[in-house]
C-alpha cells in the first residue's frame, strides 16, 4: 500500500457509467459504495464517484506546451512500461483522447509522456510518465 494515498471526490452523471469506466475500462477494483457513490482504488489512491449530474461538466483550459490542458483534472504518474500498456488498451478500446498520448517537453526537465481523456461524466484525467521519475518536481 503507499505510504499516503490520496482520496479525491468527483461528480458523475451516472454511478452505472462510472463502474465501466473506472471499473472496466480502467481496472480500478471497487470498494463501498451506496445509491449516491463508489469508491474506486486508482492505482492504490481513493477516487470516488459521487451522484451529481448537476455538478458534471468539463471545465475551462489552459495552454501547456502547446495543449488545451483541461484545469480541472486528475490521474497518476505512472512508470513507463505501465503508461504505454494503458495507453494502448485506451486506443484499443476508442477512447476519444483530448490530448493524444505524446511526449512533452521534450528535451527538457520535466520531459514527460501525457494523455488526456474525459470520464463518461466529463471529468477530465490525465495519465503521465517521466522520462526521469527524479525530474517529477524538479524546476
Amino acid at each position: 500500500m503507499l505510504k499516503h494515498p490520496f482520496h479525491l471526490a468527483f461528480p458523475v452523471h451516472d454511478l452505472g457509467a462510472a463502474r465501466q469506466f473506472y471499473g472496466d475500462l480502467l481496472g480500478c477494483p471497487e470498494g463501498r459504495s451506496s445509491d449516491e457513490w463508489v469508491d474506486f482504488n486508482l492505482y492504490g489512491h481513493q477516487v470516488v464517484a459521487h451522484l451529481a449530474p448537476e455538478e458534471a461538466r468539463r471545465a475551462s483550459t489552459n495552454a501547456v506546451d502547446g495543449d488545451n490542458v483541461p484545469v480541472r483534472h486528475f490521474g497518476v504518474v505512472l512508470p513507463m512500461p505501465e503508461w504505454e500498456v494503458l495507453a494502448q488498451r485506451l486506443a484499443a478500446a476508442g477512447t476519444s483522447f483530448i490530448i493524444e498520448p505524446h511526449v512533452r517537453f521534450k528535451g527538457q526537465v520535466g520531459e514527460q509522456a501525457t494523455m488526456f481523456f474525459l470520464d463518461p461524466s466529463g471529468n477530465a484525467l490525465e495519465f503521465k510518465s517521466f522520462k526521469d521519475m527524479a525530474s517529477l518536481f524538479a524546476k
